[in-house]
């Protein structure tokens, strides 16, 4: 059960009670929600439409992926180079550092290990092999983000730790010292001690908790990566906002964008980005290489897995939006600007057009119930 986390206190929480978006008991988003982005007529998804089995909610086959070992092994020629190794999991190479984004090596997205979404792709590489690492940030607590089993084997390392305030009290309840956490307020930046690197906290429309009763007790993020030539923005999860164009005047032009596109649905379109609205962000945000993130991973709404990926390749314009899709470990250089392709498709058809039909894995159910899930998983 450690996997739930700690509440935070004493000086920590009074910092999130200083924070503007307090409303006297839990954090909340202050920012007005765009026309149009939530379905108000649509119903959330109840456990039973969750839980059910839809085989095109998980790939045919394994996806293709890559052992990045050999091309980690030379150095970037441009200074900025990304490996995705799944879901919202990137290694940056920024300016001779790296960092690693949201690790998630565990099965399951879940405090338990026997039930709740389970990984349908690998990792492409074992944790232990990752190269040596300047800093580890993480946008929320989310379990598809912060991830026990992952923090507990990071805290055998001396790497430090960049993330939102009050998701600290995880991290040291888990075995991270203290003195390796800095937790960062929206528009907070920390350098990163003995190295190159500057780490900013930006506004995002999310929220955050790992239970039934700390929601929005900690602070959800997007982050700004800065070395000395490059910047890369990375959104953790978030609906749209024009905030954005904020963001783009205080920290940009970035050379990279990394934005969510997965695990959408209409009736919390103001709290996941989508497609469609990830172009929108981009083009707030002032352009720049755009990478999809948060997908390809786990199957965390009711929409076929390659959705995501198959409606931003078919909604973004080239001229506008430059996609950068790496396959899974592959690691690639957004100044290379290669041609987007498909190569997900090599896994089988795509999901949509498969039927569905098929019953969930048991290991996967729970009691399923016509009852509304309080909130996305994620």
């Amino acid at each position: 059960m450690r996997s739930f986390g700690k509440a935070a206190q004493g000086e920590r929480l009074e910092r999130l009670r200083s924070l503007p978006l307090w409303d006297g008991e839990r954090l909340r988003n202050v920012h007005p929600i765009l026309p149009g982005l939530r379905d108000p007529a649509a119903p959330r998804p109840s456990l039973r439409d969750f839980l059910r089995g839809d085989p095109s909610r998980v790939p045919a086959a394994p996806l293709p992926s890559v052992d990045p070992r050999e091309g980690w092994s030379v150095r970037p020629a441009s200074g900025l180079r990304t490996t995705w190794l799944g879901h919202s999991t990137v290694l940056i190479e920024i300016d001779g550092w790296r960092v690693l984004t949201d690790p998630v090596w565990g099965q399951r997205a879940s405090p338990f290990t026997l039930m709740g979404p389970k990984r349908f792709q690998p990792v492409p590489i074992a944790l232990r092999e990752l190269p040596p690492v300047d800093a580890v940030v993480i946008s929320h607590d989310h379990y598809d983000h912060l991830d026990y089993p992952t923090i507990r084997a990071l805290a055998k390392s001396p790497v430090p730790f960049i993330t939102s305030l009050g998701v600290g009290a995880n991290l040291e309840a888990w075995g991270i010292a203290s003195e390796r956490i800095t937790e960062l307020a929206w528009w907070d930046s920390h350098r990163v001690p003995g190295t190159g690197l500057t780490i900013t906290a930006a506004p995002s429309q999310h929220f955050s908790g790992r239970g039934l009763k700390d929601r929005n007790l900690t602070l959800w993020s997007s982050l700004v990566i800065e070395g000395e030539r490059h910047r890369v923005f990375f959104s953790g999860d978030t609906g749209l906002t024009t905030e954005y164009a904020a963001i783009h005047d205080r920290l940009g032009p970035f050379d990279l964008v990394m934005l969510e596109v997965g695990a959408f649905h209409p009736s919390w379109g103001d709290i996941h980005l989508g497609p469609a609205n990830a172009l929108q962000a981009h083009e707030l945000l002032g352009g720049g290489v755009l990478m999809p993130v948060h997908w390809g991973t786990f199957a965390l709404s009711t929409h076929a897995w390659d959705e995501p990926v198959e409606t931003l390749l078919s909604l973004a314009d080239p001229a506008r939006a430059h996609l950068l899709l790496p396959r899974l470990g592959e690691p690639l250089e957004p100044s290379e600007r290669r041609p987007a392709q498909p190569w997900w498709r090599a896994s089988g058809e795509p999901a949509a057009d498969r039927a569905p039909g098929h019953e969930t894995p048991s290991e996967q159910r729970n009691e399923a119930s016509e009852e509304e899930l309080p909130w996305p998983l994620d």
